[in-house]
């Protein structure tokens, strides 16, 4: 459990689990894994903060059927305070949206890197957890935000694409961020046979070629009621909670509370985003 002290006549949280979402392409769920899992984990009694980090093509706040007035832009430009805003769902989902374009957010200067760490740092509620959908591709803001986290979680399905991506971007994290522990969620599986297998065959191939632990997280089934949720703007936690997948996504809140924490201070939210805005993201593509 988070350690908790009181600055300036409020709690705040100690260490915060960071969990990067990301799968190398597009098509996988990506972002569907990564609001339902949130929502799963605010309905278990999770404070969770969902970070939008699509920087180019920002989709989270359009599935959740939101309508963000600012974005991540506007904090970094000063015209808002980070507070200002953070959108809530009905589930208790504290949500940060993204700009639809990067140009401004690839330039940050230093005083705009501190502005916006103080932010996160002052942000009144205390989250226990952190959800970052990333961008799909292998881009600087996909790879500085999985090197920034604590969990990278890798969305995998049944497609020859997919499977190719993931290791592509299990490589490049390995080899050019060092990193040496990645879980893997199987996404849309006809039936945990067929995710076990899927699973296996990434393994083998990582196990021949890269020095890397993959570890499954579990695996979510390919359910109509996600397609219908989606269309909806709405998680499938809400528009069909008795169904397989919400099911399975209450499952999978359960299995990332008893993933590790960090310890003080490198745990601190603001320390998640100091690693991450130390970090070069002069690639990020920018999109008009």
């Amino acid at each position: 459990m988070p350690q908790h002290k009181m600055v300036a006549g409020r709690v705040v949280c100690g260490a915060v689990q960071v969990i990067a979402v990301t799968g190398g392409k597009g098509g996988t769920g990506k972002t569907t894994v990564a609001i339902n899992l949130a929502t799963a984990l605010a309905l278990s009694g999770r404070r969770v903060l969902l970070l939008d980090g699509d920087l180019g093509l920002a989709s989270v706040d359009v599935l959740l059927g939101l309508t963000p007035t600012h974005t991540l832009e506007q904090v970094v430009s000063g015209e808002v305070r980070l507070e200002e805003i953070v959108q809530r769902t009905a589930a208790g989902v504290s949500v940060i949206p993204s700009a639809s374009g990067v140009a401004r957010m690839a330039r940050l200067k230093p005083a705009e890197h501190a502005a916006l760490i103080r932010g996160v740092a002052a942000l009144p509620d205390d989250y226990e957890t952190l959800i970052i959908d990333t961008a799909p591709g292998l881009n600087e803001s996909v790879l500085a935000f999985c090197q920034a986290a604590q969990q990278q979680l890798i969305v995998l399905r049944n497609e020859p694409a997919s499977l190719t991506d993931a290791y592509a971007l299990i490589k490049v994290l390995s080899r050019e961020r060092q990193l040496r522990s990645f879980r893997v969620l199987v996404n849309m599986a006809r039936d945990g046979t067929e995710a076990h297998n899927l699973f296996r065959r990434l393994q083998r191939v990582t196990d021949r070629y890269l020095e890397v632990t993959l570890n499954y997280a579990g695996e979510i089934p390919d359910d109509d009621d996600v397609r219908r949720a989606v269309r909806a703007q709405r998680t499938v936690l809400a528009a069909f909670p008795g169904g397989p997948a919400a099911r399975a996504y209450r499952q999978l809140a359960q299995e990332v509370r008893r993933w590790p924490v960090p310890e003080q201070p490198s745990g601190r939210l603001e320390f998640f985003f100091e690693r991450l805005l130390t970090r070069p993201m002069a690639r990020l593509q920018v999109v008009k």
